[in-house]
């Protein structure tokens, strides 16, 4: 099990700076080990995974304990919490990144230059990977799993209320690499609380750190995205929009609107608008909200929703851009779809956005003018996610522009290089 480290101050700065070196001498090997010697270690994961289940639920009820006694927030306590199914989701996703392709050393493109060069795009690891992360525990499995199939030596630091939990996860981790050969520094989990670890980690460790990757809440993940001086993948936000269209199913709708919002409240794939259009308000509206009321939600309505429902709070202009994490929907009417698109893009975080229609010019136009990351047809938000995707588990979803867009799998945990072949060319 991790030793953790108490001291702060210049001792954290050492402690982060040895940390950065181990994980850089462990790059080399790791970006050439075999894909059998990776795929080899994250199956012994998961096997420690799954033998040390009641260790790891030991380690969460110390987390959850004090998380209760510090009065977290229920969405808070739901990402920290820590069950046999959910344990055994971690080690089955481990298993299912262990099946996927080995994208390093893919060649993605080729092509014949007139003077007889040969150019080759290939993939490699990134390098070193930095994931800083709140409450989710789960976190350390996919990130640890996911940058060692991509090569990538990665440095976790999780919330200090999910460090029991995360560090019983890490041992199993390094199980794992053990098992195969690899380097155990390979995956090292950050062992101190110090919020100075955070502020080594965005100045890149000496050189030493490649890429971050911040997965929690917006002052997390705004504090990254200002402080940082290496590159960040990384979403703000994630107001999820869900739009029912006048040619939706009313049971269809029904069941998407209710599975989008309460399947999970707290992931950043939950719906947290519902957009009605105003030409099925009197037969779409009352069914949908009646629904969602049923499975607990609190629905915060504008006004011309207030007057068909009145079971609701009514909407505020803080309500168009808050991310709840709970079980509250802000409900609107819009004018078809092209009403739809204008308070998207102008409310929206870019993350994930839903339509519900039969008409396909509808979609068409929903899909060609909205600028988020990910868009669904007939399908609810919550499949916002890199294993619903096929890509195995994920450490996030990026909503910039610049390399990774989307679920943050194994080929976005890569970079690419220039292979030349010749035959004694030389340039004129």
């Amino acid at each position: 099990m991790l030793k953790l480290h108490e001291k702060s101050g210049d001792d954290t700065v050492a402690l982060m700076a040895d940390i950065g070196r181990r994980a850089r001498a462990a790059a080399r090997p790791l970006a050439i080990a075999t894909t059998a010697a990776k795929n080899a270690a994250l199956v012994a994961m998961a096997e420690a995974i799954v033998a040390g289940e009641q260790d790891i639920l030991d380690a969460n009820a110390i987390d959850v304990s004090n998380g209760e006694e510090s009065g977290l927030s229920a969405s808070f306590m739901d990402r920290l919490k820590l069950n046999p199914a959910r344990i055994h989701a971690m080690a089955d996703g481990i298993r299912e990144i262990a099946e996927l392709r080995d994208p390093v050393g893919d060649v993605i493109a080729a092509w014949d230059r007139p003077n007889g060069l040969n150019i080759e795009r290939v993939r490699t690891p990134l390098g070193v990977v930095g994931v800083i992360y709140e409450s989710r525990p789960n976190v350390t499995a996919d990130a640890g799993a996911l940058c060692l199939k991509a090569g990538n030596p990665v440095i976790l630091r999780g919330g200090s209320d999910s460090l029991n939990s995360s560090a019983a996860i890490h041992a199993c981790l390094v199980e794992g690499l053990k098992a195969a050969g690899l380097p155990q520094d390979a995956i090292q989990l950050v062992p101190t609380t110090d919020r100075a670890a955070v502020g080594e980690m965005l100045k890149g460790l000496d050189g030493t750190l490649d890429v971050i990757i911040p997965r929690g809440g917006k002052s997390l993940v705004g504090r990254v995205q200002t402080e940082a001086r290496v590159p960040v993948f990384a979403h703000l936000d994630g107001i999820c929009h869900l739009y029912i269209d006048r040619s939706a199913k009313l049971d269809m709708a029904v069941r998407i609107a209710v599975n989008a919002k309460m399947r999970r409240t707290g992931v950043c794939g939950a719906a947290e608008t519902l957009l009605v259009d105003r030409a099925v308000a009197a037969t779409h509206l009352v069914p949908i909200l009646d629904a969602l009321r049923a499975a607990g939600c609190e629905i915060h309505a504008d006004a011309e929703v207030l007057k068909a429902f009145s079971d609701a709070k009514p909407a505020t202009d803080l309500d168009w851009v808050t991310e709840y994490l709970d079980a509250v929907i802000a409900v609107k009417l819009v004018d078809g779809v092209a009403g739809a698109i204008d308070h998207i893009e102008t409310f929206s975080s870019h993350h994930t956005e839903a339509i519900v229609a039969e008409d396909a010019q509808a979609v068409e136009k929903f899909f060609n003018e909205i600028d988020s990351a990910i868009l669904l047809h007939n399908a609810s938000t919550q499949f916002a996610d890199g294993g619903e995707f096929g890509m195995g588990a994920e450490i996030g979803i990026a909503t910039g522009k610049m390399h990774a867009r989307g679920p943050v799998g194994v080929e976005q945990l890569t970079s690419f290089k220039y292979r030349v072949h010749g035959s004694g060319q030389v340039r004129p």
